[in-house]
C-alpha cells in the first residue's frame, strides 16, 4: 500500500510497543524523515499484583468479590480453559460468561455486547477479547495463566481503568504454566523465532519472580526510564517484607543440584528433594541419594520459588535452551564449601488477601463515597442507559457518580460542581440524578460534615440559550405534537424532549402536555404499578409491568404522579 501511494502522507500508531518494535514498523513501512511520537506507558491508577497459583482459584474469587457488581476481564490461554472457569463462577453465584474465538461471529458480539451495556460484568475470555472494546470502567483484569510476553500482557492490562480509576491487574503464576508455554514454543518450526519466543517468555517469568517495583520493571522493558523508589502501585511495593534465614533449604536446593549431576532441571530436581516415587528417579538410582525427600515438609511452590531466589542470589544458574538444567554456580559451590548463612526477604503473609485495591487506592489518596448511594445511582444510570439503548458510561462515569456519592449535591447548582458534568448533562440529567440523591437523604439522612469543602459555581439550569432551547420543546408539544413528532422537528432524541417536559413542568411553565399521558385502562395499569414498586427509580416498575411500556411513558407518567397533573383531561 505504501508503495502504491507513493508520496501521500503516512502515519503508523502502535498502543504498546519495545524500541526494536517501534525501529521495525519504521524500516517495515519505509517511512522517510517521520517525526516520531512516544508518550509515557505509565498508568498510575492502575495497581499489580502477581499471585502464586497455589489456591488460585480461593484467591480469585476473594478479588470477585472485592469487585462485584464491577466490570472484570479474566483471561485463560485457551478455549475450553474459557468455559469452565465460566461455569465455576456461575456455580458460585458470579454473573459470567465465556467468550473466544470458536464461538460464532453472533454469539460473540451479544458477549461484548452485554458486557458494554453492564448486563454481564465478567467475561472469562482468550486473549481474542478486547482489542475492540473501548469501555472505559473495567476494574479488575486477572491473567489467570502466564502470558507469552510482557507486550501482549501489558496491552491487556491496559484495558482496566481507562477512566482514570483505581483499577487492579492480577496476574497468577505457576512453573507449570511456564512449562506449558515452553512446550508450545517447542513446536515452533521456525529455529529463529523460536528462540525469541523464548526469550520474551523468560522476560514474562522474570517479572512474575521480581523482587523489586514491577512497574520500575515493565516500564523499562518498554524503554522508559522510572527514577522513583516506589510506585506504590504494585503487591512488592506495597507488601511489608521481612527476612528470614533461608540457609539450611538453600543448602539442601544446591546438593541435590550437585547429586543428580547437574544435569536436570528444577522440576526434576524438586521431584527429589519431595522424595517423588517418578519411576525416572528410581531408574536413575536418584531415590537412594541422601538428599532424596529431605524437603518433604516443603510445598512444591515453596522449592519453585527457592530455586528463584537462589537463582537471583547468583548461587544457582540454569542453562538455557529447550531443555534447561541447573548448575551451581562458582559462588554456590563456595557457599556450601564455607558454610555461609543466607537470608532472603519475602512478603509478610496475612490472614486476608496480602493485596486489596482499596488499600492501594487509599495509599494513593482516593477519597471514599458513600457505598449505598453509589449503588443508586449506579441503578439509575442504568435504567436510563436501557432507555436510551447506549452502554452506561456513556450516561456518566463511575468517577462522576463517586462524586456524587462523595459530596451529596442537593441542588442543580451544586450538581454542576460534580466531575464530568457539564451544560447538556445538566440539563439532560440533573433532576433525575438529584432525585435519587435526595430521595437517598430522606432515607437515610444527610452526613453531618460535608464531604466536600468545595463551593459549587452559582450555575443557574437554564440560562437565555437553554431556556429557549426548553420553551421552544414545550411551544411544540402544547400545539399537540407527539414525543416523536417534536423530537424529529427539534432534531434532539426523545428522552431529551421528555427532560425538557419535566423542567418546564416542575418549575411552573403553562404547558398543555396531557395528550402524551397513557389514559383510562393504561393509566390504571402503570398507577398500580408505581404503588407497588415506589417512584423512585423506573426500572422496577418496568419490569413490573413486563416491559409492555416504554421508558418515556413511564417517566411522563411519574412525572404527573408527583406534580398531580390530570391524566384524563384534555387540555
Amino acid at each position: 500500500l505504501r508503495e502504491v501511494c507513493g508520496n501521500a502522507p503516512a502515519i503508523a500508531l502502535t498502543a504498546t510497543a519495545t524500541k526494536p518494535v517501534r525501529d521495525d514498523i519504521l524500516a517495515e513501512l519505509g517511512l522517510r524523515r517521520p517525526n516520531v511520537f512516544i508518550s509515557s506507558f505509565n498508568r498510575p491508577n492502575l495497581t499489580y499484583s502477581v499471585k502464586q497459583k497455589d489456591r488460585a482459584l480461593d484467591s480469585l474469587l476473594a478479588s470477585l468479590a472485592t469487585h462485584r457488581g464491577e466490570s472484570v476481564i479474566i483471561y485463560c490461554t485457551s478455549r475450553k480453559a474459557t468455559e469452565d472457569m465460566a461455569r465455576t463462577l456461575v456455580g458460585q453465584g458470579f454473573k459470567a460468561e465465556a467468550y473466544h474465538a470458536g464461538l460464532g461471529a453472533e454469539s460473540r458480539r451479544a458477549v461484548q455486547d452485554r458486557f458494554i451495556r453492564d448486563e454481564t460484568p465478567i467475561v472469562v475470555a482468550t486473549i481474542a477479547f478486547g482489542m475492540g472494546i473501548d469501555k472505559p470502567d473495567v476494574r479488575l483484569v486477572v491473567h489467570y495463566d502466564l502470558p507469552k510476553n510482557l507486550e501482549g500482557y501489558y496491552q491487556e492490562t491496559g484495558r482496566a481503568g481507562r477512566d482514570g480509576m483505581p483499577s487492579e491487574c492480577v496476574l497468577f503464576y505457576s512453573h507449570a504454566d511456564k512449562a506449558k508455554q515452553e512446550y508450545f514454543l517447542g513446536q515452533t518450526e521456525d529455529a529463529e523465532e523460536r528462540e525469541r519466543g523464548r526469550q520474551r517468555l523468560e522476560q514474562m517469568v522474570a517479572f512474575c519472580r521480581l523482587r523489586t517495583c514491577r512497574r520500575k520493571f515493565v516500564l523499562e522493558y518498554l524503554g522508559e526510564e522510572w527514577q522513583e523508589q516506589s510506585c506504590d502501585g504494585c503487591d512488592v511495593c506495597l507488601t511489608p517484607q521481612e527476612s528470614y534465614d533461608a540457609t539450611e533449604i538453600a543448602q539442601k536446593v544446591l546438593s541435590a543440584v550437585i547429586r543428580t549431576g547437574e544435569s536436570f532441571g528444577p522440576a526434576y530436581v524438586i521431584r527429589v528433594l519431595r522424595g517423588s516415587k517418578d519411576k525416572r528417579i528410581e531408574e536413575y538410582g536418584h531415590n537412594k541419594l541422601s538428599v532424596f525427600g529431605i524437603a518433604r515438609d516443603h510445598s512444591r511452590n515453596a522449592l519453585h520459588q527457592m530455586v528463584d531466589a537462589l537463582t537471583d542470589e547468583g548461587l544457582l544458574a540454569g542453562s538455557g535452551g529447550q531443555f534447561p538444567t541447573l548448575g551451581v554456580t562458582p559462588r554456590g559451590r563456595e557457599f556450601l564449601k564455607n558454610q555461609e548463612t543466607l537470608t532472603i526477604a519475602r512478603p509478610v503473609h496475612r490472614q486476608e488477601e496480602a493485596f486489596r485495591s482499596e488499600e492501594a487506592s487509599e495509599s494513593r489518596g482516593v477519597e471514599t463515597h458513600d457505598v449505598g448511594l453509589y449503588n443508586n445511582l449506579a441503578a439509575l444510570r442504568k435504567e436510563i442507559a436501557d432507555e436510551r439503548g447506549v452502554p452506561a458510561f456513556m450516561i456518566f462515569s463511575n468517577k462522576s457518580l463517586q462524586d456524587m456519592a462523595r459530596k451529596w449535591p442537593s441542588s442543580i447548582a451544586e450538581f454542576s460542581g460534580i466531575s464530568g458534568v457539564g451544560r447538556a448533562k445538566l440539563e439532560d440529567l440533573g433532576r433525575r440524578f438529584l432525585d435519587t440523591i435526595n430521595g437517598y437523604v430522606q432515607e437515610h439522612g444527610r452526613p453531618e460534615v460535608a464531604p466536600s469543602d468545595q463551593q459549587p459555581a452559582a450555575v443557574s439550569l437554564a440560562p437565555r440559550a437553554a431556556s429557549q432551547s426548553f420553551l421552544e420543546t414545550g411551544r411544540i408539544i402544547s400545539a399537540g405534537a407527539s414525543l416523536e413528532e417534536a423530537a424529529e422537528a427539534r432534531g434532539i432524541a426523545i428522552d431529551t424532549i421528555v427532560g425538557h417536559l419535566e423542567r418546564l413542568v416542575e418549575t411552573g411553565e403553562d404547558l398543555e402536555w396531557a395528550h402524551l399521558l397513557p389514559q383510562g385502562e393504561h393509566r390504571a395499569e402503570i398507577e398500580s404499578a408505581f404503588e407497588a414498586m415506589g417512584d423512585g427509580l423506573l426500572r422496577p416498575v418496568w419490569e413490573e409491568l413486563d416491559g409492555i411500556y416504554s421508558y418515556p411513558e413511564l417517566r411522563l407518567a411519574r412525572l404527573a404522579r408527583r406534580e398531580g397533573a390530570n391524566p384524563v383531561a384534555a387540555p
